[in-house]
């Protein structure tokens, strides 16, 4: 599933509640970018389209929406095509460019060793 860089602002915001309104959703996205709610509304309506966000209550007139995917859902495959466009396939040279260009902590280091650990523990059973 492929989302703008407007729609998975969106849908972030999303995920961090169990449910909000596009009210809300404007307020939060507008801390970020300069845009109108009728913008917002537009995104939102194209999310539901595509059955990524929900409506979940209504009180008056204000729709309340929420995730109905996880986030997992949209991330792994845009991972796969990020590494695939622009690090052909190696996660290597993603992890070595990340390693490289960001400066990381010492908790950041020893969390990726573990991961790195439990991972390599995985593929030997």
């Amino acid at each position: 599933m492929k989302l703008s860089d407007f729609e998975l602002d969106v849908m972030e915001i999303i995920w961090q509640h169990e449910s909000i309104s596009a009210v809300d959703i404007h307020k939060a996205i507008q801390q970020q970018r300069a845009v109108s709610y009728s913008a917002v509304k537009t995104v939102i309506d194209r999310l539901e389209q595509k059955a990524v966000l929900k409506r979940v209550e209504q009180q008056g007139r204000t729709i309340f929406y929420a995730s109905a995917i996880a986030k997992e859902q949209v991330s792994k495959p845009m991972l796969k095509g990020f590494l695939k466009r622009l690090f052909s396939g190696k996660p290597q040279q993603l992890i070595a460019q990340l390693i490289q260009d960001e400066e990381l902590s010492d908790k950041e280091i020893k969390a990726l060793e573990q991961m790195l650990a439990s991972k390599k523990q995985q593929d030997k059973k």
